[in-house]
C-alpha cells in the first residue's frame, strides 16, 4: 500500500512525538469552540457554510523554549447546508469527526503562537435534515478525511488561552463522485483552551 506524503508526515510525527521533550514540562489540556464548516472542490458549487460545535483533549509537549509539539484528539462536527432548488429550503448535511491532528508549534515571548501540521479524521456519523426530519448519510462519505491544519493564538495566561485554526481538507470525502468532481472538507475553527499543571519557565 502507498502512503501519500501527508500520510508519511503524519505517521513520523506520531512516532516521534512520545520521544519529544522528555526532560520537559509535558501539559495536558482540554479545548473546546465552534466550526465554521463547508465544502470545496467544485463538486457542490451551492453548499452554505454550517456552524458547528468542537472539543477535545491536548497534548503540548515542548522541544525548545519556542518550539513544542502539540497532538489533539478533537470531537467535530463539520458538514454543510445544501438549498433545495425544488422546495427553496436548506438541507443541514452533517458529518462528525473525531479528529487527530499533530501540530508543530511556535511560541513568541509575547505570548502569541502559530501552528501547522497534519490531521487524519475518523467519521463518526453523518446525516442530512430538514424540517425536523433527519436521515443517516453515513454511506455517502468515505470513512477516513485527511486535512492540513494552520493556525494561531494567544496565550492570555501559562494556562488559558484562545485560538483560530483552518483545515484544509486533501480528501474527496464522497463515495461517488460525479466524473472531475471533488467535495473536501474546508474548517475555520475559533475557541478556547485549558492546560492543566505548570508550566516550565
Amino acid at each position: 500500500m502507498k502512503l501519500t506524503s501527508s500520510k508519511k508526515i503524519f505517521l513520523l510525527l506520531l512516532l516521534a512525538f512520545p520521544f519529544a521533550g522528555l526532560n520537559a514540562q509535558i501539559q495536558f489540556g482540554l479545548k473546546a469552540g465552534f466550526n465554521i464548516a463547508n465544502v470545496t472542490g467544485g463538486g457542490l458549487p451551492d453548499a452554505k457554510t454550517l456552524l458547528g460545535f468542537q472539543g477535545g483533549g491536548l497534548v503540548k509537549i515542548p522541544l525548545t523554549d519556542m518550539l513544542s509539539l502539540q497532538p489533539e484528539a478533537v470531537y467535530s462536527i463539520q458538514g454543510f447546508k445544501y438549498p433545495d432548488s425544488t422546495s427553496g429550503i436548506s438541507v443541514n448535511f452533517k458529518n462528525s469527526y473525531i479528529n487527530i491532528p499533530v501540530l508543530l508549534t511556535y511560541t513568541l515571548p509575547a505570548g502569541l503562537f502559530f501552528q501547522a501540521g497534519p490531521q487524519v479524521g475518523f467519521l463518526v456519523s453523518a446525516s442530512a435534515g430538514a424540517g425536523g426530519v433527519s436521515i443517516s448519510t453515513k454511506s455517502i462519505f468515505k470513512s477516513t478525511d485527511f486535512s492540513l491544519a494552520f493556525g494561531a493564538g494567544y496565550n492570555m495566561t501559562d494556562n488559558f488561552g484562545i485560538n483560530a485554526r483552518y483545515h484544509l481538507g486533501l480528501t474527496n470525502i464522497a463515495v461517488n463522485p460525479g466524473e472531475g468532481e471533488s467535495v473536501k472538507n474546508s474548517v475555520i475553527q475559533v475557541g478556547f483552551f485549558y492546560l492543566f499543571g505548570e508550566h516550565e519557565k
